[in-house]
């Protein structure tokens, strides 16, 4: 018997708040501290990242992107946009996916903006998504585990990695970035 998929994406939407847990409503101070950490992280272990971050006109991060899916899957994350190096709004990310896949997984997310119009364009938005409102370059390492500064010409790229490092071939399009108020 099969399930409506109203009521299976009630159920993919239980299954994945379970799996993230305090990763949904977390405070400001908890987003902070865990964006504080995943940015510390970014800077030891990829080499490069304090020379991008420098760069940066702003730098939004999502310390744990959680996704999991069994046929539909989806992904939901809480972060901070930081100015200047002080949290100036809080935003979340999600997603959503059709096809074969069963699994879950967290992974941390930098989104680097380069270029001031985008960063603007960025605040601007009610809701932005990623290859329909931008572009955004996600950037790899280089030879000698060092970031790929050759992708750095775009005015947005993002970075993403989990506990092992960069992870490679990976697209962020149809993410849906909304701000939250904490």
């Amino acid at each position: 018997m099969a399930i409506a998929a109203p009521r299976l994406l009630l159920v993919l939407a239980a299954a994945l708040a379970a799996f993230a847990g305090p990763a949904f409503a977390a405070s400001k101070e908890k987003i902070d501290r865990r964006v504080d950490k995943a940015l510390a992280e970014f800077r030891e272990d990829i080499g490069g990242a304090d020379a991008v971050l420098a760069r940066a006109v702003g730098v939004l991060v999502f310390p744990s992107v959680k996704k999991a899916g069994i046929g539909i899957g989806g992904e939901y994350g809480e972060g901070a946009l930081r100015v200047g190096g002080r949290t100036v709004a809080y935003y979340s990310t999600a997603s959503a996916s059709i096809g074969f896949q069963l699994g879950a997984q967290a992974r941390r997310q930098i989104i680097v903006f380069l270029d001031p119009k985008a960063l603007e364009k960025f605040r601007a938005s009610d809701g932005w998504e990623i290859g329909v409102d931008a572009s955004v370059a996600v950037v790899t390492l280089g030879a000698g585990g060092t970031i790929d500064t050759t992708q750095l010409n775009q005015p947005v790229v993002a970075f993403v990695f989990d506990n092992k490092g960069l992870m490679y071939n990976l697209s962020l399009e149809g993410s849906k970035i909304s701000q939250i108020h904490r």
